[in-house]
């Protein structure tokens, strides 16, 4: 008798919140949700950021080695919520850097290169401090290098080949409003790509360790 009582019972409480689904206008939900969606699901930036490699060094099969310039480019990053805390960030971005001798090396320009860091983070969001909103994050840096140019006529040709590495974040908005805000953020991308020139007569190959921390702050925009 209980397992036949139990259903009937559910039924019958089901049976009002059934029929007024039945009467309901087709063109109105027949159920309200409790919880409202009360919170933006979209966020854009616009930032301008420095790309700093951090104790830079390009280890080279030949006596010497090599040091990265820093640079300074804007940047435009997009970040898609998945609850209120839970989110993904996407940047796009293109910097420039020279490559400079050092070591045995010095006073050697050799050459330049472009670079996308294409950089794709999981963060979390603290949402319990009013309009101060930090977050922190951590993801994978997918480094395109092109346009690279040997700085001849002693290096006629440069190359450097994308690299995967990890990328580290910490960050906050401050909301003006309920769209607007500041922004401050923080990367350390570990970047280490594979480098060969041709210098003389030499075919010179190695690896850079470019390691830059990323240091932003611009606009937010939340939708």
């Amino acid at each position: 008798m209980k397992f036949l009582l139990a259903p009937a019972l559910a039924l019958a409480a089901l049976a009002p919140a059934v029929a007024r689904a039945a009467d309901a206008p087709l063109d109105q939900p027949a159920f309200e949700s409790a919880a409202p969606f009360d919170w933006s699901r979209f966020m854009v930036r616009g930032r301008v950021i420095g790309v700093v490699p951090h104790k830079s060094k390009a280890n080279l099969s030949i006596p010497g080695s090599a040091h990265v310039s820093s640079d300074v480019m804007p940047e435009i990053d997009f970040t898609y919520f998945f609850t209120p805390n839970l989110a993904v960030e996407v940047i796009c971005c293109a910097s420039k850097h020279s490559i400079k001798g050092r070591g045995a090396l010095k006073g050697l320009n050799v050459g330049d290169t472009w670079v996308i860091p294409a950089t794709v983070t999981a963060q979390y969001h603290f949402t319990n401090l009013g309009k101060f909103k930090p977050y922190v994050g951590v993801g994978v840096n997918y480094s395109i290098y092109f346009g690279e140019d040997g700085a001849g006529p002693t290096v006629r040709k440069l190359n450097l080949k994308n690299s995967v590495g990890v990328a580290a974040q910490v960050g906050f908005d401050y909301m003006i409003d309920e769209h607007w805000g500041v922004n401050v953020d923080v990367k350390k991308i570990y970047m280490e790509p594979k480098i060969s020139l041709a210098a003389g007569g030499a075919d010179v190959r190695g690896r850079a360790k470019i390691n830059p921390w990323v240091i932003g702050t611009g606009v937010t925009y939340r939708f």
